[in-house]
């Protein structure tokens, strides 16, 4: 037994299994020396185990100063970045806050919006009364001596004044537009109320005047009802492509001598009864502006003096 036992223990002190619970000391040590050479000089030194990383010093230790550049660089492109975000929400915000507020100070109740709209049909219809008292005679005199230069110029300045209106957003300018239409469409009501006037049919002019005004209403009231079909785009087409037909008609009746149907004046008066309420509708559809207001003065204006000059025809026509 104590043979054995010193056996056992010579055994375990060689590096038998029992002595600390391992295989044994002499292996372990011989093990952990092996382990030792290997990792003082191989990948676990500070490898995979020791950091849990690839390697700081030994597998990457040319690559530790380039990792603290791309650190470093990293961290001041982060800088940068915020930075650079700092700058731009405070650009873009402070843009946005400029551009917000002259939004904001464009838009004008539905009150204001009407109000200058109604002043600016008025505006047109006392440029146009001003044209019939004060310059009919010189406007009649001016036509027939110069028609060519009267009609070009009539043209002209309705094309440039519409183009305005249209294209421009600053109220100013399309007034300016407004007012180049007016001009010339008022030169045409004060050479139409002389011939009327000189033929006799002088009391005709009230009468169509009380007409445009009922219908004109009329044709306001009921878009107010159903904005959604007059202001529909099928609606749109259906007027423009009207007309078009119609003045295509007329010109070919004019070009050719045949004189004029006394049906294409209702079908005129029935088209511009339309844009009336078409142009009524898109007026109060969306943001109210003092240039959207402008706009839809000039756009109606047009409207109610077409229908006022093709009312006079008709009543003109019912007298003779």
């Amino acid at each position: 037994m104590n043979l054995k036992n010193d056996n056992s223990n010579n055994y375990n002190q060689q590096g038998g299994y029992n002595l600390n619970g391992n295989y044994s000391n002499g292996y372990n040590n011989m093990n952990n020396t092996y382990n030792n050479g290997y990792n003082n000089n191989g990948y676990n030194a500070n490898g995979f185990n020791t950091n849990t990383n690839f390697a700081q010093n030994n597998y990457n230790p040319g690559n530790g100063g380039y990792n603290n550049y791309n650190s470093n660089y990293a961290a001041n492109q982060n800088l940068f970045n915020g930075m650079n975000n700092t700058y731009m929400a405070g650009n873009n915000g402070t843009y946005q806050q400029v551009q917000s507020s002259y939004a904001n100070a464009e838009r004008i109740s539905d009150q204001k919006f009407n109000l200058i709209l109604g002043g600016c049909l008025l505006w047109g219809f006392l440029i146009n009364c001003v044209l019939c008292t004060v310059f009919s005679d010189s406007i009649v005199i001016f036509a027939l001596q110069n028609y060519a230069v009267f009609l070009i110029s009539y043209f002209v300045l309705v094309i440039v004044g519409s183009v305005m209106v249209n294209k421009s957003d600053n109220p100013v300018v399309s007034f300016i537009g407004y007012n180049l239409i007016v001009i010339p469409i008022g030169m045409i009501i004060s050479m139409s109320l002389s011939i009327y006037v000189s033929a006799g049919y002088a009391s005709i002019i009230p009468m169509a005047f009380g007409i445009t005004a009922v219908v004109t209403l009329t044709m306001m009231l009921l878009s107010s009802f159903l904005p959604d079909f007059f202001a529909s785009n099928t609606m749109g087409k259906i007027l423009g492509i009207t007309l078009l037909v119609t003045i295509i008609i007329e010109l070919i009746l004019l070009i050719t001598g045949a004189g004029s149907l006394g049906i294409i004046d209702y079908i005129v008066v029935l088209i511009f009864c339309g844009y009336i309420g078409y142009d009524w509708a898109k007026a109060n559809m969306g943001e109210k502006t003092v240039d959207k207001a402008v706009d839809a003065a000039a756009m109606l204006y047009v409207d109610i003096a077409n229908l006022f000059l093709r009312i006079m025809r008709i009543l003109a026509r019912a007298q003779r």
